[in-house]
């Protein structure tokens, strides 16, 4: 069964989507079954903000949603398969939350 983690961030949707799916960031808060070689998600629709990155042969899948918020910020949805079964997927989803808000900080940040 997957797990799901929420989240809201003050960033905007888009800065929030654009850096969850940007390769070079992607390993720094992926869980670590799914951090891969660097390649990009597998599925990526940037009018839906949504992306699926899938685990091949482990078994692992995530698929993130970035919708607007009320107060001007971001809703995110992480969804997390563990196909084999092994590690807690739910302190996992949410450990990856919180690794992208840390990376969409530092992105704004940057400039």
């Amino acid at each position: 069964m997957p797990a799901r983690a929420v989240r809201g961030m003050s960033a905007p949707p888009e800065v929030v989507f654009n850096t969850a799916t940007d390769p070079a960031r992607a390993s720094a808060w992926l869980p670590e079954p799914l951090r891969g070689d660097g390649s990009p998600a597998t599925e990526i629709s940037n009018e839906e903000l949504r992306a699926r990155w899938g685990g091949d042969d482990a078994g692992w899948s995530a698929e993130i949603r970035v919708e607007p918020a009320d107060s001007g910020g971001a809703r995110i949805q992480l969804d997390l398969a563990d196909g084999s079964g092994g590690e807690a997927p739910d302190q996992l989803a949410d450990e990856a939350l919180s690794n992208l808000a840390r990376e969409v900080a530092d992105n704004l940040q940057a400039g």
